[in-house]
């Protein structure tokens, strides 16, 4: 079934050149400009209001850019009507038709294309088939979960084979769990349908967990374009590095190639590329406590527990240091078994090694 649904369909890659949109005095999106590898799973992600909503709109033709253009497989598609782009689109509330069954519901963007009756059955059957909802075509849309309901959603977007799929917010209705368990069978199902894929979030960890590559977006700009672990790991800003994930910005002065917190030199992963206003991110799975001798390679600071958070998996301390700053310090239960955790007001010291320790431009917003 899997190699019945993906015949005839080619990954095609889409180009966004110099985008802009303004609504009045306001700018939406400020000459965004992004390259989409055919057969990508691309994340917009951002802050609400930072463009990436209005990004996906232009793409299926909802809303007309100001400037710019869009390449589909190298023509611009940016006159072109939502239905003539071939560009299937999974939107945040589903909006599905209450009135219609399950199967009637998917078949809608065939019997708009003019698809005969016949092959709109076979091709409903195998879109249920691919969501695991087969036998489910007779049902109301009032009788089904949320997380089916989500399945038909996806299902009626990808039925007519479009050579792109859109999804803005897919999982934002969903709990926790049922979260979890779709972001991996949407994963599964683009590796079966092979189609370029672009997906609007602002949840972090979705991102991280789904995509091939994120675009981080930011006051209608990309600010970073990059793999999941270069933007976890290497941000290209404060804003960045603040918004992906869990982190402190302490800031640091850098002057004659090298960084200093507070006086206190630092070894940093990477050389000091200019001076000018920093911050030496640290993530709470990167520190270590320090007993006795400081290890190599590593910056020590001492600091005074104020707090212990219990989080299941994990244990995250809370720190203070002497300057006023604030860090977390996260260990996870399998490895923190057997081994004494300090209670809040001791006197500690925390390690980031060499390796881990980056400077990203500016400072916590």
């Amino acid at each position: 079934m899997a190699e019945a649904a993906n015949a005839g369909r080619t990954a095609i890659p889409l180009s966004i050149i110099d985008v802009e949109k303004e609504y009045g005095g306001f700018r939406a999106l400020d000459r965004v400009s992004l390259e989409v590898e055919a057969g990508e799973f691309l994340t917009l992600l951002g802050p609400s209001g930072s463009g990436k909503t209005t990004l996906l709109m232009v793409l299926a033709g909802f809303v007309r850019p100001s400037a710019g253009r869009v390449l589909l497989g190298g023509q611009d598609i940016v006159r072109s009507p939502p239905h003539k782009r071939g560009i299937g689109m999974m939107f945040q509330n589903y909006a599905l038709f209450p009135h219609k069954t399950v199967g009637e519901n998917i078949a809608y963007p065939l019997w708009v294309r003019g698809v005969p009756r016949r092959e709109r059955r076979a091709r409903v059957e195998e879109a249920l088939e691919l969501v695991r909802l087969p036998g489910y075509g007779e049902r109301r849309i009032d009788a089904l979960s949320g997380g089916q309901r989500q399945r038909v959603a996806l299902a009626r977007a990808t039925v007519f084979r479009p050579q792109v799929l859109l999804m803005d917010e897919p999982l934002s209705a969903l709990d926790k769990r049922l979260r979890e368990q779709m972001q991996g069978e949407l994963r599964a199902l683009h590796r079966t349908l092979g189609m370029t894929t672009i997906c609007v979030t602002h949840d972090q960890r979705e991102a991280l967990t789904m995509s091939d590559r994120i675009a981080v977006m930011n006051a209608g700009r990309i600010v970073q374009h990059d793999r999941p672990q270069a933007i976890y790991e290497r941000p290209a800003d404060a804003f960045v590095a603040d918004f992906i994930g869990e982190s402190v910005l302490l800031p640091v002065e850098t002057r004659g190639g090298e960084a200093f917190f507070r006086d206190q030199p630092l070894m940093l992963r990477e050389a000091v590329q200019r001076d000018g206003a920093h911050s030496l991110m640290i993530r709470p799975e990167k520190l270590r406590l320090v007993e006795g001798k400081a290890p190599p390679e590593a910056n020590v600071f001492p600091a005074r527990v104020t707090g212990t958070v219990y989080e299941g998996e994990s244990l995250l301390l809370e720190l203070a240091l002497a300057e006023g700053a604030t860090l977390r310090l996260r260990r996870l239960l399998q490895h923190a078994e057997g081994e004494a955790w300090p209670e809040p007001g001791a006197e500690v010291r925390v390690a980031l090694h060499r390796r881990d320790s980056g400077l990203v431009a500016g400072t916590a917003p």
